[in-house]
């Protein structure tokens, strides 16, 4: 989520622009140097192993910049416990390691912070590597839930035997729930949720690119399937070549995005976000009117790929379907505005800058953003949506979409429909969210800088939004390529038409 454009700020609108010229004077400076140095840089080797005396500064620095400014590192785990995942692993800096290596480790402690807007990333070096590099990929794509994982693709064109449905058994030795136990250590989440965590592994060929940052990548994969009997069975298939291989033009995966309308597939593109600004709003200006105009009595949103963005526009999607006033936050506040570590986060100038005219020091000693804390929004009175809502959720629904999500659940008329979101239901640490680079290794993560409670009536149980009706997949509906949580939605609008056409006659 990121700071809504509008909302709050009116009052500042006049320094805005001032700051704003000023940005870009200093963005065209730094292009300008970045341009003025690139052809210096050394080619980068993704092999190089950097001194332990390296890693240990860029982890000390890592520590205390957490401890410094994040809002909620002791949320969901205690101090005692965060001291000791951050000692425990700095003990483990006892070699020289390559920068995956030393991701891999940073991931791991920051992972028990449970905040999904805290994570790590590689350096823009290795970014610029991994674009044109042609390395030896995982084939494969999955879908995981519970201790079950299923093939939704493969891009070796002459495998024949795992194909869409296939359930597998193991890979190299580890079971389903040993892969997934593994990998969970190193990515993040809001709270408990460990829904987000499924659909991560589970999105496109995510799987194969965590299994190989924490496993690695031979030549040969030996693998445990069922096959169509149930009968379990070994096959020992190839990696991905980019260098003699080419992909399979149809991988195996066909969905529901695959048999869209070009418009619908570009209205589906422009939802999987909060943040397509002025596009997104004209958007919902003219659905809602079109709505209204056809008095439509049913409106299934689609979430699930929506991983949120600008709070503005999940908060005017909000009004044209809640049914009375809401707030965005119960508090929302900073524990500082600057820190001692600002030439390590990216544009603090600006943010500490902004911050002056948005936040202001409360008897806690915490910087409360007091505009969201107070105002309340109220519902549209120009086509709002009055008819029955479904909305599809998961675990890629998260951020400005909870937000969304979490302020209509209950209403009468609205019907989560699907799994529980990867974002928090009770609040997260977002708003602004600033990527912070260690100097010796480039590694990157990102560090938020308010802590959001959205309504402290809520329980602070460490998940997110829960549906109303429960969807999970299944194996047949995998192989199928059937959109399981839209059939569902459509079954209860069916069902509810028919149960209304019974009781007027």
């Amino acid at each position: 989520m990121i700071l809504p454009r509008r909302a709050g700020m009116l009052f500042v609108k006049k320094g805005m622009a001032q700051m704003k010229k000023i940005t870009y004077l200093f963005y065209w400076a730094a292009l300008v140097f970045s341009v003025s140095c690139k052809t210096s840089k050394e080619a980068f080797n993704p092999s190089k192993k950097y001194p332990v005396a390296q890693l240990q500064s860029d982890y000390k620095l890592f520590r205390n910049i957490l401890e410094d400014s994040h809002p909620g590192l002791y949320w969901y785990t205690s101090k005692d416990s965060m001291d000791y995942f951050f000692e425990n692993g700095y003990s483990r800096i006892k070699d020289s390691m390559t920068e995956m290596q030393f991701r891999n480790l940073l991931s791991y402690v920051i992972t028990k912070i449970n905040c999904g807007h805290t994570s790590v990333r590689n350096s823009r070096q290795y970014n610029e590597y991994l674009d044109t590099a042609k390395q030896k990929l995982f084939p494969l794509g999955m879908k995981f839930w519970g201790d079950t994982m299923i093939v939704t693709a493969n891009i070796n064109r002459k495998d024949s035997i795992l194909r869409r449905g296939t359930v597998i058994k193991s890979i190299n030795g580890l079971t389903s729930q040993q892969l997934r136990d593994t990998m969970f250590n190193f990515m993040v989440t809001d709270g408990y949720s460990q829904t987000g965590k499924f659909q991560s592994l589970s999105n496109g060929f995510n799987f194969g690119s965590w299994y190989k940052s924490i496993f690695g990548l031979e030549d040969k994969l030996d693998i445990f399937y069922y096959d169509n009997k149930g009968n379990a069975k070994e096959v020992i298939a190839p990696v991905y070549n980019p260098v003699t291989d080419t992909i399979k033009k149809d991988s195996g995966t066909r969905t529901l995005f695959h048999i869209l309308s070009k418009k619908e597939r570009r209205h589906q593109q422009l939802f999987n976000t909060f943040s397509n600004g002025n596009r997104l709003k004209r958007f919902f200006r003219q659905s809602f009117k079109t709505l209204d105009e056809k008095h439509i009595k049913n409106l299934m949103i689609d979430l699930r790929s929506n991983g949120g963005g600008d709070a503005t526009n999940s908060t005017l999607l909000t009004k044209y379907i809640i049914n009375k006033k809401f707030k965005l936050a119960d508090s929302l506040y900073a524990v500082k505005r600057g820190s001692q570590y600002d030439k390590y986060i990216e544009k603090s100038f600006w943010y500490k800058m902004l911050m002056v005219f948005v936040t202001s020091k409360r008897e806690d000693g915490k910087y409360h953003f007091g505009y969201f804390e107070r105002h309340y929004f109220n519902p549209k009175a120009s086509h709002h949506f009055n008819g029955d809502v479904y909305l599809l959720i998961g675990g890629n629904s998260f951020s400005a979409t909870t937000l969304f999500a979490g302020a209509v659940k209950g209403q009468k008329n609205v019907t989560l429909v699907g799994e529980e979101t990867g974002g928090g239901y009770y609040g997260n640490n977002a708003w602004m969210i600033p990527e912070v680079t260690l100097p010796n290794t480039g590694l990157q993560f990102r560090l938020p800088k308010f802590r959001l409670v959205v309504d402290k009536s809520r329980v602070k149980d460490g998940h997110g939004v829960m549906p109303d009706v429960v969807v999970m997949p299944t194996a047949e509906a995998i192989k199928k390529g059937i959109d399981f949580k839209t059939v569902k939605a459509t079954e209860i609008i069916h069902t509810r038409a028919q149960s209304n056409n019974a009781s007027i006659r």
